[in-house]
């Protein structure tokens, strides 16, 4: 089964299992409204995006508008989403210049990647390229004076994982994947349960990489091809579990934000109401 958001225009899409906000009055409503009762996942709210992680899922955000948040000046493309303002969730947030969130602490945890501007908040500025996790348990209050855009990941961490990552990816080299000819990668995290990678493709590459653990991927620069599809900056993938990757680089080559092995257990900790 294939699930595409965004392949060719913005306007909304009733999609098994998930629900595509058509703009921003229906975010304004759900922001409005009463929270439900937890779903049958655990987690707080009614809103599903992309919510079965058993079906691949792509998602080509820089088609689709911006969605305000609560935050004034903070705008989000959302990729998937189980719960309403309590989340699990992946999307693209786009911080306006001299915005921020109020201070908030993150339960299940936070991972992003800047891909534009500089993100700030009180632990130090991040221009584009950083890769920061925020445990659960960690607070901060968010922001950007110049504005930017990150790339975000909320409530998916190990209830236990207590790890703070900061990488400016800017000063960090490429190795060759003595494996896999025409690739290159730069580590980000690993752990028992999940590998945090950039790649780069060189131009024209054939991409085959098993994943029993699932894979997700976020196009940086450059595109690639995947069953067919094109892949740009912003276009996220996401292939279930012991679904393999085949696909393959631009004339370009393309760099891609990917992670593997989360999905084979996806966590369901239950974020608080």
């Amino acid at each position: 089964m294939r699930i595409t958001l965004g392949a060719s225009s913005p306007a909304a899409t009733s999609l098994p299992g998930s629900e595509l906000l058509p703009g921003p009055e229906l975010a304004r409503r759900r922001i409005a409204g009463r929270s439900p009762a937890r779903n049958e996942m655990g987690y707080a709210g009614a809103m599903k995006l992309n919510a079965d992680f058993a079906v691949r899922a792509a998602v080509h955000a820089a088609r689709l508008a911006w969605v305000p948040s609560p935050g004034a000046g903070v705008e989000r493309r959302m990729l998937d989403r189980i719960g309403d303002e309590v989340a699990r969730a992946t999307s693209i947030v786009r911080y306006a210049p001299e915005s921020h969130f109020s201070a908030h602490r993150h339960g299940g945890g936070e991972e992003f990647l800047v891909l534009d501007g500089v993100f700030q908040d009180e632990h130090g500025d991040y221009p584009a390229g950083y890769y920061i996790r925020n445990p659960p348990t960690s607070a901060h209050t968010p922001g950007s004076r110049a504005g930017c855009t990150i790339f975000v990941k909320l409530w998916q961490f190990a209830p236990e994982d207590r790890s703070h990552v900061r990488i400016d990816t800017n000063k960090m080299p490429f190795l060759p994947d003595r494996d896999r000819a025409g690739m290159e990668v730069m580590r980000l995290f690993r752990d028992s349960d999940e590998y945090v990678r950039l790649e780069r493709w060189a131009p024209g590459a054939a991409v085959s990489l098993p994943t029993p653990g699932g894979a997700e991927l976020l196009g940086i620069d450059g595109s690639f091809e995947e069953a067919g599809e094109r892949f740009d900056p912003q276009s996220w993938l996401r292939l279930p579990a012991g679904q393999p990757l085949q696909a393959r680089a631009g004339a370009g080559g393309c760099k891609v934000w990917m992670k593997t092995g989360h999905l084979v257990r996806v966590r369901a900790a239950g974020a608080p109401p």
